[in-house]
């Protein structure tokens, strides 16, 4: 029996170690934009919820509290335009990563079955596949794909690391389609409250699903929006058939939302206005570091939603990366995240307004 570390490509961000320790090197120190996490503070009344369920002697439940199954519904509702959204529509996950990951071992998926994704993704969605020991196949065009063996079929809208938003249209399309050959969608949709030039739409909104949540499971994350991702809070919504199955099977893995984050959950659920105020941050990030890489002889392409820019100068990622670590600023090489993202570098906005202030300055000089 092979390790199951045999089915996993190499780690990829570890190549990214030499180009780090050249950026570390500048005078001023690094500007790290290769990584999407959060650098601004957890909204005070989130860390308050959190503090004041900090006494939480006993396990929690797998599928959350009543309180915390209430925010998720009256959020999909509020936020997404779903209707008619129950406890049984909704399933808190430890994190995003940790349900893509294991989302096709826990699905039953193995040997013939295939799990589809973007051409350029997030690289857990193949990881999940190696761990299920599933054929991964990456499609342009999701319904140009042979359907016969297709189990899963990843959606990711705003893409990581394009920031490309599929339309409703699209994803309409994408919904029939995927229903008529009986293929479950799983929609990413954590970057949904980042769009710039686009407004994102969810797969559970009526106008694409029919007012059906058969078939379909959206991805949501409190990481990006709320400043959480040390809290891992993620969640699930969407078809019951799916959901409830899930939720026995997350009972006995014992894949339990810790009590204070759920806690801290229902209060970042219930607010809007920390929203508002994050994506001022990092709309002014993203204008200042757009300008800066176009006036730098940069071409950027797609990027109207999420939390980077998908930038090229027509050469290799790797020319570009080391172009940029010469000046302290580090990037993530497109082909991180596939063949075709080669000659692309993704640029993270999540840095300090000082620390992209700095990158501005040495991408003018």
């Amino acid at each position: 029996m092979s390790a199951v570390s045999d089915r996993l490509p190499a780690f990829p961000w570890d190549k990214l170690e030499p180009y780090k320790k050249t950026a570390a090197a500048h005078p001023d120190g690094i500007v790290d934009l290769s990584v999407g996490t959060p650098v601004d503070p957890v909204p005070e009344h989130i860390q308050k919820a959190l503090i004041d369920a900090a006494d939480s002697p006993g396990y929690p439940t797998v599928w959350g509290t009543p309180e915390l199954r209430d925010a998720l519904t009256r959020w999909v509702e509020h936020r997404l335009g779903a209707r008619e959204v129950t406890h049984r529509h909704v399933l808190p996950v430890v994190g995003s990563k940790e349900l893509v990951a294991w989302l096709p071992t826990q699905l039953g998926l193995g040997p013939g079955d295939q799990v589809a994704f973007p051409r350029l993704a997030y690289p857990t969605y193949e990881v999940g596949a190696r761990l299920a020991r599933a054929e991964h196949v990456a499609y342009d065009d999701p319904t140009e794909l042979d359907p016969t063996r297709l189990k899963l079929l990843w959606l990711n809208s705003p893409s990581n690391p394009t920031g490309r938003v599929l339309s409703k249209a699209e994803l309409t399309r994408i919904v029939a389609w995927a229903r008529e050959h009986g293929v479950l969608v799983l929609s990413d949709e954590c970057y949904i409250e980042l769009g710039w030039e686009a407004d994102p739409v969810s797969v559970l909104h009526p106008d694409v699903n029919g007012g059906s949540y058969d078939g379909i499971v959206a991805v949501h994350s409190l990481s990006k929006r709320s400043n959480m991702a040390g809290y891992r809070a993620a969640f699930l919504a969407g078809d019951p058939a799916v959901l409830g199955p899930l939720l026995q099977i997350r009972k006995h893995g014992g894949m339990m939302t810790p009590a204070p984050t759920q806690a801290a959950v229902v209060a970042a659920l219930g607010d809007d206005e920390h929203v508002r105020v994050q994506r001022e941050r990092y709309a002014a990030r993203r204008t200042a570091l757009r300008d800066a890489l176009l006036a730098h002889g940069f071409r950027i392409e797609h990027s109207e939603a999420s939390l980077y820019l998908w930038a090229t100068r027509d050469e290799s990622c790797w020319d570009t990366v080391a172009h940029l670590a010469d000046r302290g600023i580090l990037v993530a090489p497109g082909d991180f995240y596939g063949p075709a993202g080669d000659r692309f570098v993704r640029v993270a906005l999540t840095a300090t307004d000082e620390r992209v202030r700095a990158a501005v300055t040495r991408l003018t000089v």
